[in-house]
């Protein structure tokens, strides 16, 4: 089972990470094989760190929650949330796998927040900037509660036009780069 993990930082937390940075890794190491995609993301200046995605395969939802709460950042306190949902990797393939790279262009996270009937079930047409991609599920894996996306787009307008506008109700695109140690 997939699931996409969204831990968002506190306020003020950027000493507690970096001090912490060694043991996230460490705790990220032990998933190597389960892990999709992974990396922060960045507030708007572009430097300091928001947030923590990890899109991971687990048997089920207790070991993504153990994954999640285990965290060390977030046992240590450095998160003030976590969105955790079930998720379908519609490219098939870890973010390792991108044929653009670890680097060049900007990089983004798009969260569509769902509303109503579904929308973007199938990967969009241009597909060759799509790092990872699919719909965020309820816990059950039937329902659709929105989509994630990591992108690499000139902007964040661009990136955010990866998902139906008007089919959500709310979207958030956040900086985002790779993570860890690969």
């Amino acid at each position: 089972m997939e699931f996409f993990c969204y831990h968002r930082d506190r306020p003020d937390s950027v000493k507690l990470r970096d001090e912490l940075l060694e043991a996230h890794w460490s705790s990220m190491d032990g998933y190597e094989k389960e892990l999709i995609a992974r990396g922060p993301t960045f507030a708007a200046d572009g430097e300091t760190p928001s947030g923590s995605v990890h899109i991971v395969d687990l048997p089920d939802p207790a070991a993504a929650r153990a994954f999640a709460f285990d965290e060390p950042n977030y046992q240590a306190g450095a998160y003030r949330d976590v969105l955790i949902r079930r998720w379908r990797n519609l490219l098939g393939r870890t973010m390792w796998d991108f044929p653009g790279g670890r680097t060049g262009g900007n990089r983004y996270l798009v969260l569509g927040l769902g509303e109503g009937e579904p929308a973007d079930l199938v990967v969009p047409p241009d597909r060759d900037d799509l790092i990872a991609y699919g719909p965020l599920l309820s816990d059950d894996g039937v329902t659709w509660v929105g989509t994630a996306a990591l992108v690499r787009a000139p902007d964040a307008d661009a990136a955010r036009a990866v998902l139906t506008r008007d089919r959500y109700a709310d979207i958030e695109v956040h900086d985002w780069q790779f993570g860890g140690r690969r």
